[in-house]
């Protein structure tokens, strides 16, 4: 049932994402508006697939911590879920991604339509400066702003690796950031084939003030997320 379950939720969901990228692509050449409209139809069709296909029922707690001014979201990073699932909770959120992700056909015209904020991570301080402005003008314009701070899709469980970039962000753009923590590593694997049923929670934590130095601040973010991740992790164990 497993392997079934899996092929299905994996097979929809390929599929699912090709067709809707071919049929609105149209779109690439209008507002950006309605282009967010199907972003978010999209995700909203994730998490039914998620559940009818995979048996995955997803846990949204904390979204009162989501503040109605601009911010900036720093998420657990354990799997696509999180980059898929959850944008209609936002206003239009732009992603912190890899620069080379906006060389990929379709997908890079998407995220360059959609105004996202790439960075290049061999580019040396001139790259930083670039994405801050970026970062910026995105937040004057009443977005939100999600960052993985370890950069990368990491097991559960995994001892944390967070890089300094979040720090960049925090002390120059001054707006409040939201540690997000999750465990949605346990369903759907970074790699792996298998979907496995149960319940992914994400928990929105208080937002951490402007303000703070930069180690202080590094040392509250690792700590709201790591140590709020792992009891999911004991959660969905116990």
């Amino acid at each position: 049932m497993l392997f079934l379950r899996s092929t299905a939720f994996n097979v929809f969901f390929h599929l699912n994402i090709s067709i809707w990228m071919l049929a609105a692509s149209p779109l690439l050449l209008v507002s950006g508006d309605t282009l967010w409209s199907v972003v978010f139809a999209w995700s909203r069709l994730n998490l039914f697939a998620l559940k009818w296909l995979a048996g995955i029922d997803v846990e949204l707690r904390g979204l009162e911590n989501l503040p109605a001014t601009p911010c900036i979201i720093a998420a657990k990073h354990q799997s696509a879920f999180e980059t898929v699932s959850l944008l209609h909770l936002f206003r239009r959120p732009a992603f912190i991604l890899k620069k080379e992700l906006m060389r990929i056909p379709l997908f890079g015209w998407y995220a360059s339509k959609l105004v996202m904020v790439p960075v290049d991570r061999g580019g040396g301080q001139k790259t930083l400066r670039a994405m801050l402005d970026d970062a910026r003008q995105v937040l004057n314009t009443g977005r939100q702003i999600i960052i993985f701070p370890e950069g990368t899709r990491v097991p559960p469980g995994s001892p944390p690796a967070y890089k300094y970039g979040i720090i960049s962000l925090y002390k120059a753009l001054g707006v409040p950031v939201v540690p997000v923590a999750l465990n949605s590593g346990l369903h759907w694997p970074r790699r792996g084939f298998s979907r496995y049923p149960g319940k992914i929670v994400v928990e929105f934590l208080p937002p951490i003030a402007p303000g703070l130095d930069g180690t202080e601040f590094m040392d509250s973010l690792i700590d709201a997320i790591e140590s709020k991740s792992d009891q999911l992790l004991l959660e969905a164990a116990g």
